[in-house]
């Protein structure tokens, strides 16, 4: 694990941050064994944390879990994959069959793959919606063409802090494809919690943003 100091209830720093629910996946899923820690995940039971497991897409004996129907068992209703970190290709036939029998919606880091990547995978999957998350704020430029590109695409603006940054894609774009986010425990979470309580927009957006566009990803 590349990080020992990770709290094992995120709960009490939710409590503080006035946040009610969240989406989670178990860091050992992302960084050292997929299986394992989406078991973990699966056997959490509280409806503030809401699972998502990652997934590996793979030839049989080369993937986690072993076919699309088990994902489906698990009844969740998003899933993360780290095409990088776990040396799958996003768009090669593999992927593109097992995300084609899920239709569920997906979340990826954006280092995790890139702009280009995001696009062709949305082009032969239209009914894919996907959820980029950690984008940043230095490549708003490439996040905005992907967007305006593929309307299946949604931002989660945890990362997007610079001046007026959310505002400019909530006017692009609208609201309702942007996600609140933190990237907590292992990113801060204080300041997207920060960013969220002083955008300059309308207070529906704000709550769409906070909540209502995840509901409608989901």
């Amino acid at each position: 694990m590349p990080f020992d100091d990770l709290p094992a209830d995120p709960r009490a720093e939710m409590d503080r941050l006035g946040i009610e629910r969240a989406c989670v996946t178990h860091a050992l899923s992302l960084y050292s064994d997929p299986q394992a820690g989406n078991d973990a995940l699966l056997r959490l039971d509280d409806p503030r944390l809401v699972p998502v497991p990652v997934v590996v897409p793979g030839v049989p004996g080369a993937s986690a879990p072993s076919t699309p129907a088990e994902v489906l068992e698990w009844g969740v209703r998003l899933v993360r994959l780290c095409p990088e970190r776990h040396r799958f290709d996003l768009t090669g036939p593999v992927a593109l069959r097992w995300l084609a029998e899920l239709g569920l919606p997906v979340a990826i880091d954006l280092d995790e793959t890139s702009p280009a990547a995001l696009r062709t995978l949305a082009g032969r999957l239209p009914g894919l919606r996907i959820l980029v998350l950690n984008p940043g704020y230095r490549r708003l430029r490439a996040l905005a063409e992907l967007m305006a590109e593929a309307p299946g695409v949604w931002a989660e603006i945890g990362t997007v802090n610079t001046q007026r940054g959310v505002e400019w894609l909530a006017g692009l774009f609208g609201a309702g494809r942007l996600v609140f986010g933190t990237g907590a425990p292992v990113a801060d979470d204080c300041g997207p919690r920060f960013l969220l309580d002083h955008l300059d927009l309308e207070p529906a957006d704000v709550d769409l943003i906070a909540a209502g566009s995840l509901g409608r990803l989901l």
